[in-house]
Order: C-alpha cells, then structure tokens, then sequence
C-alpha cells in the first residue's frame, strides 16, 4: 500500500513540476505548483509527518501560491508578450549549460546515495508514541527561539512584497487612465 501511495503522490510531484516549467500560461504554471506541493504533503503524510503535511498545504499551497496569484492577476503578467527580441543574447546557451550541470549533479547525487536508500535505519528522532506532541513542541521552541528574527523577517518581506505589488498595480492603473483622459 505504501508504494502505490509513493506511486501516485510521485507522479503529483512530478506532473506539477513538469506543468510549472512547461506551462506558458502563468496562472496555469501556479496552478501546477499548487498540484507539487499537494504531492508533497502526501508524501509527509506517508511519512507520519502530519504536522509537516499539514503546514506544506496551508502555508504554501495556501499562502504562498495565492500571493503568487495575487501577483500575477494584479501585474497583468499572463498577457502575450513578444518574445522574439532576446534582451540577453547569451541567457539562452547560458540556460542550457546550467540545465545540463543541474542534471549531471542531479544524476551524481542519485549515484551516490545509491547506498543510503538501502539502509533502514530510524534516522530522524520522532516521538515516543505516548506523547503526539513533542515533535511539534520542538519544532516551535526552535522557530520561536533560536530562529524568531528570521521567521519575523520572513513576514516582513512578504508583507512589503504585497504592498509594493498593490502600489505598483495602482501605478500602471493610474497610468493608463492618464493616457486614456482627453486634455
């Protein structure tokens, strides 16, 4: 049963994947990434990681791709461009070798760790079944102690990256209602 479960939640991941990369349309693109991360809280579940899971999907699939939305709707981003006129002549063969190093380093890492996904070993300390909770607790005396300045920051930028999104969309707004008005 855990297989065929890994099966389709690998398949999730890696038809979202495929949809954010290859998708032209920018709301499809979310869309798709919507459906990785979906993938990816299966998989934690599977893992009995249900307060991962469950913060995978309201985080980011919540949160963050609704931002992202937000930000697509609001700039008017998943209008057609014209993309015959390349601004960097060499970002695309730059692209490319990237790509292919990202592969190599990729298909080294699976190589490599060949061995360690035959290894059953517990690896990750997990709570004692007698008590649910201590995972979490750790996970937030950590957040709240050792990491609270980045986690506070965290929400600073997505904060100041909304409201820069909304100013700039209101810019462009008042813009083209300039334009449009007769002297």
């Amino acid at each position: 049963m855990e297989l065929v479960v890994f099966i389709c939640a690998a398949a999730m991941v890696l038809a979202g994947a495929l949809g954010v990369v290859l998708r032209s349309n920018p709301v499809h693109a979310a869309l798709s990434l919507v459906l990785t991360l979906f993938g990816i809280a299966v998989m934690f579940v599977s893992q009995h990681a249900e307060f991962l899971a469950a913060v995978q999907v309201v985080v980011y699939a919540g949160a963050i791709v609704v931002l992202f939305l937000f930000v697509i709707m609001l700039l008017g981003v998943d209008r057609a461009e014209n993309l015959e006129t390349e601004p960097l002549g060499i970002q695309r063969p730059l692209a490319i070798i990237l790509g292919l190093g990202f592969v190599a380093l990729l298909i080294t890492a699976i190589l490599k760790g060949r061995d360690a996904l035959n290894m059953r070993g517990d690896g990750i300390n997990v709570a004692s079944d007698g008590d649910h909770d201590a995972n979490i607790r750790q996970i937030a005396r950590s957040i709240f102690t050792n990491y609270v300045v980045a986690f506070e920051v965290t929400s600073v930028l997505l904060i100041v990256a909304v409201v820069g999104t909304v100013v700039l969309a209101r810019k462009r707004k008042s813009d083209k209602d300039l334009i449009g008005v007769a002297p």
